[in-house]
């Protein structure tokens, strides 16, 4: 089963589960509650904390779910916030926050974590399909970087962001031609 968020993100091919870490995840959960997906394919948008160019596209098993305020030392969690379905040296770990980043500045200090990028749900996601053992990988195309143009870039881009993904995937035979 292929899902994605949701808003500038739907794709005929693809449920969406809803934008962000809470929609996702109670989404998700219905899902596989009553549908019982055997595979799940997370599709959509990434932001670069500043090594990954716009319009590439990444494959990834690996999430985070770190906020600023842990880069900072100000804040700390009980909780596991990395999750990997597959080899964490060889992934591209992919933040999971309610928020998008726009500072430079903190995008080099998840840099200096291993983490290339932000998605909002893709942690929920993963942490779901654990849950009820369910294969998953995400795949994302870079509409922004994580800096002061964030939004507007994504804007900007999205449009053919999506177009570059739909072609990504109809070049790996995950869906059939969608023209």
């Amino acid at each position: 089963m292929i899902i994605s968020a949701g808003n500038k993100e739907i794709f005929s091919f693809a449920t969406p589960i809803g934008v962000g870490l809470i929609e996702s995840a109670i989404n998700l959960t219905r899902i596989c509650l009553f549908e019982k997906p055997d595979f799940l394919i997370f599709i959509g948008s990434a932001g670069s904390y500043g090594n990954l160019d716009i319009f590439n596209i990444i494959e990834s098993k690996s999430a985070s779910n770190i906020e600023h305020c842990f880069l900072k030392k100000e804040c700390y969690t009980p909780i596991d916030n990395i999750i990997s379905i597959g080899d964490v040296s060889r992934e591209t770990i992919i933040n999971s926050s309610n928020y998008i980043t726009t500072s430079k500045l903190i995008s080099k200090a998840y840099l200096h974590l291993g983490i290339e990028a932000e998605n909002m749900e893709f942690y929920s996601v993963l942490k779901v399909a654990k849950e009820f053992k369910i294969p998953v990988k995400g795949i994302f195309v870079i509409t922004n970087y994580c800096d002061k143009n964030a939004h507007n870039d994504y804007m900007q881009n999205i449009k053919t962001a999506k177009e570059k993904l739909i072609e990504y995937l109809e070049n790996k035979k995950i869906i059939k031609e969608t023209k």
